[in-house]
């Protein structure tokens, strides 16, 4: 945390700004729990339903996924808030960067494994329409 000349001492935005990100990264994680839990009463109402367990199970995995996706975004913008803005140090943004890298990369292992294709073809033409001019 960024010193106001004395050691230990925060300024009122510093305090914001950590207070700010702690929100947001539990936010986070409770995007995550929630929606895994929700994901789960999903797919065990499919169940019960007699829809299936091949369908329950990829119920189960397309919505568990797109929490994980969620509470990743909010995971970053806490990370990014937290370094960038209270602790701007080198190593920080070092740390930093190396979070975004593997958030990244499992955000887009996610959109994969929802979509079944790369998040960047979802621009391409489908069912024969012209593309965009």
């Amino acid at each position: 945390m960024r010193n106001g000349g004395e050691a230990g001492s925060l300024n009122w935005f510093d305090a914001m700004l950590e207070l700010i990100a702690l929100v947001i990264e539990a936010a986070g994680i409770a995007v995550i729990v929630l929606g895994a839990v929700a994901a789960l009463l999903i797919a065990v109402l499919l169940l019960m339903r007699g829809v299936g367990g091949a369908k329950a199970y990829h119920s189960l995995r397309t919505n568990l996924a797109r929490s994980i996706l969620l509470g990743l975004e909010l995971l970053v913008a806490a990370d990014i808030i937290g370094t960038v803005a209270v602790e701007p140090t080198l190593q920080n943004l070092y740390v930093l960067a190396l979070i975004v890298l593997i958030r990244t990369f499992l955000s887009i292992s996610l959109e994969v494994e929802i979509d079944g294709r790369w998040p960047w073809q979802k621009a391409r033409v489908a069912d024969g329409d012209a593309p965009p001019a």
